[in-house]
C-alpha cells in the first residue's frame, strides 16, 4: 500500500522542513521525485538524499513566484501524475501593522506560487487524462491566529483554490485536496525563534508547543505520511477536502 512506484511527483519548497520529509518519503516509496526550490543547495541536497537512498530524484531552481519559470521547469518535467504545492512563508503581524510589501510578498508566493504551478501541471494532468494535485493550507486559513493577518489571508485562498481545482477538474480524473497543519517544528521555527527571542529560545519552544492540546509541536514526518495518504491510489475516492493535522488545535483548544 501507499506505493507510488512508476509515478512522477512534483513537490514546492521541497528543500527544506515539510517539502523535504515529503519528498524523502516519496522516493523510498518509489516516486520520481523532482525537487523544486529557491535554494540551489537545498534542493540538490534533498535530491541526493533521495538517490543515496536508493530513490530517483532530479533538483530544480524555481522561483514559485514567477510563472514562467514555473511553466518551463515543469514542460520540461513533461508527465506530473503528483503536485505537491509546499513552498510557502510566513508572516507575523495585524492588519494595522502590515505594509503593502509584507502583504504583497506573502500573496505572491503562498497564493501566486500555488496558482502558477497549479496552472502549470494542469494541461500536462489533462493530456494524460489524471493527476492529483495536494496543496499546504495551514489551521491559521481556518480560524482565528493572533498576529497572522496576511498568512492567514493566503492560506485561506489556498483552501479556496482547493475547491475550485477539485470541482472544476472533477471528470477529468484530476484529484485536488489540502491539508492544514498546526505548528510543526521546521528550521523555520528554530530561525524564528532565535531571531525574535535570543536567550529565550527553550521556554518559548515549550509554550508554542503548548498551544497544540496535544502538548507538542508536529514533526516534518507526520506531516509527510499524510500528504502520502492523500497522493496515493488508496485515496483515489477522496478529492475536494481539507485534512486538519493539528494535534486537536480546532477541536479541543477550549
Amino acid at each position: 500500500m501507499l506505493q507510488l512506484t512508476q509515478k512522477k511527483a512534483v513537490i514546492t519548497g521541497a528543500g527544506s522542513g515539510i517539502g523535504k520529509a515529503t519528498a524523502l518519503l516519496f522516493g523510498r516509496q518509489g516516486a520520481e521525485v523532482h525537487v523544486l526550490d529557491l535554494n540551489s543547495d537545498e534542493a540538490a541536497a534533498t535530491a541526493a538524499a533521495i538517490k543515496d537512498a536508493g530513490g530517483q530524484a532530479s533538483a530544480h531552481v524555481c522561483n514559485v513566484v514567477n510563472q514562467q519559470e514555473v511553466q518551463e521547469v515543469l514542460q520540461g518535467i513533461g508527465q506530473v501524475d503528483i503536485l505537491v504545492n509546499s513552498a510557502g512563508i510566513s508572516h507575523i503581524g495585524k492588519a494595522d501593522n502590515t505594509s503593502e510589501a509584507d502583504f504583497d510578498r506573502v500573496f505572491s508566493v503562498n497564493v501566486k506560487g500555488v496558482y502558477n504551478s497549479i496552472h502549470a501541471v494542469l494541461p500536462l494532468m489533462l493530456a494524460q487524462g489524471k493527476g492529483v494535485i495536494l496543496n499546504l493550507a495551514s489551521i491559521a486559513g481556518i480560524v482565528g491566529i493572533p498576529d497572522r493577518f496576511a498568512y492567514s489571508m493566503s492560506k485561506g485562498a489556498v483552501y479556496a483554490m482547493t475547491l475550485s481545482v477539485a470541482r472544476d477538474y472533477l471528470h477529468q480524473n484530476i484529484r485536488c485536496n489540502c491539508i492544514s497543519p498546526a505548528r510543526v517544528h521546521t528550521p523555520f521555527v528554530d530561525g524564528f525563534l532565535a531571531k525574535n527571542y535570543p536567550g529565550r529560545e527553550a521556554e518559548m519552544m515549550h509554550k508554542l508547543s503548548k498551544s497544540q492540546p496535544i502538548g507538542r509541536m508536529a514533526n516534518p514526518d507526520e506531516i509527510a505520511t499524510l500528504i502520502l495518504y492523500l497522493c496515493s491510489d488508496e485515496a483515489s475516492f477522496i478529492t475536494g477536502c481539507d485534512y486538519p493535522i493539528d494535534g486537536g488545535f480546532i477541536k479541543l483548544n477550549n
